[in-house]
């Protein structure tokens, strides 16, 4: 399986409203997906998001379409920085190992 593991940075506080109106919309579509779990967690200008697919094909299928596609398009907008790491699991990890995952995932400043 594959948990792909994602942070944003946020330019400022404020744009946390655009974010949370992005996280309503794609978690309504993930929640149509073939996700196998998923968690969040964030707090001020930092969010942290992971979630396990069955296979690589469900996974690209998910973020190349909908409003996670949308939502990437207009990232930097809002985010300072993003990483994201996609690894081979068959369970989601702690958000300690995730953290330290990261430093090792591409990275996406604007």
């Amino acid at each position: 399986m594959k948990a792909t593991i994602t942070s944003i940075e946020l330019k400022n506080p404020l744009k946390f409203f655009a974010l949370s109106a992005s996280a309503l919309q794609i978690i309504k579509q993930l929640k149509t997906s073939n996700y196998k779990d998923f968690k969040k967690k964030g707090f001020w200008t930092t969010h942290y998001t992971m979630t396990l697919w069955e296979n690589e094909n469900d996974l690209q299928e998910f973020a190349r379409s909908g409003a996670h596609l949308e939502a990437m398009k207009k990232s930097k907008q809002i985010a300072k920085e993003i990483r994201t790491i996609t690894i081979e699991t068959e369970t989601l990890p702690s958000w300690k190992e995730a953290k330290e995952l990261l430093k090792n995932g591409k990275v996406f400043v604007y």
